[in-house]
């Protein structure tokens, strides 16, 4: 569950954390050193309608060390709770915990996406921080079957943090699983973060995120997100204000 050593705030029923940036990536990097083992979710609104559909990827969530608010829907909700707590994107904090790996000769993994996408992430991650070291690298198009193999290999490889990006709410039940032989392991699900790693996707110029519109940045850049915001977001947001309402 949600580490209670750090301050949260329930929306729907989830306890998310209220870090500041860098106290987050302190506190995980916290986990790192002490060799304990957690699962980092950085949730969306996305995420939390599957909660509610999905009585295991629910109890997930609830299992998770550490659930970080991800993207300017949970911000908005937390601010209607008069919260003004800022956004932790997922991509950024993965690159903050690559970036200490690398410098401490920690191990690193990255699982998912096409393969190469992979490649190019792998390539570009290695060349942007020196020294890392990344362990073991597997594309997401794998079976069921396949799948007791790949953590066996990711276990031999002994990394201190595993990205895996292969969607949610999947990404997430793989983590489920891999977590019962990786126990001192740090796994994040990334979503798309191996595109913006491989340099397919470029983030939003900084003054977008600055204004909490990096959502409409991308929608306009890939406009079948659309689809996904809409009505996710509104809907999201109506429950949010529907279940403050109840108290």
């Amino acid at each position: 569950m949600v580490d209670k050593n750090f301050k949260t705030a329930k929306v729907l029923g989830i306890d998310v954390n209220l870090f500041d940036f860098s106290s987050c990536v302190e506190a995980i990097i916290g986990y790192i050193e002490s060799k304990k083992g957690a699962q980092v979710v950085t949730i969306n609104p996305e995420m939390f309608e599957t909660a509610q559909k999905n009585s295991d990827f629910k109890e997930i969530i609830f299992d998770a060390e550490f659930v970080v608010p991800d993207g300017v829907g949970v911000k908005l909700a937390l601010k209607l709770k008069g919260i003004n707590q800022p956004t932790i994107p997922g991509v950024e904090l993965s690159s903050a915990l690559i970036e200490y790996c690398a410098k401490n000769g920690l191990n690193v993994a990255l699982i998912g996406t096409k393969q190469d996408i992979l490649e190019d992430a792998v390539s570009n991650l290695t060349k942007k921080y020196e020294n890392l070291k990344i362990s073991y690298s597997r594309n997401g198009f794998f079976t069921s079957e396949e799948e007791g193999e790949i953590i066996g290999a990711l276990a031999s490889s002994e990394p201190s943090l595993v990205l895996v990006a292969l969607g949610s709410p999947k990404q997430e039940f793989f983590i489920k699983r891999a977590r019962e032989v990786l126990k001192e392991s740090i796994f994040i699900g990334v979503g798309g973060s191996f595109d913006v790693w491989a340099g397919r996707i470029e983030r939003a110029p900084l003054i977008f995120r600055k204004l909490w519109l990096e959502w409409l940045y991308r929608t306009i850049k890939e406009p079948k997100r659309f689809k996904r915001i809409f009505p996710t977001l509104p809907l999201f947001l109506f429950k949010v204000i529907m279940d403050m309402n109840k108290r």
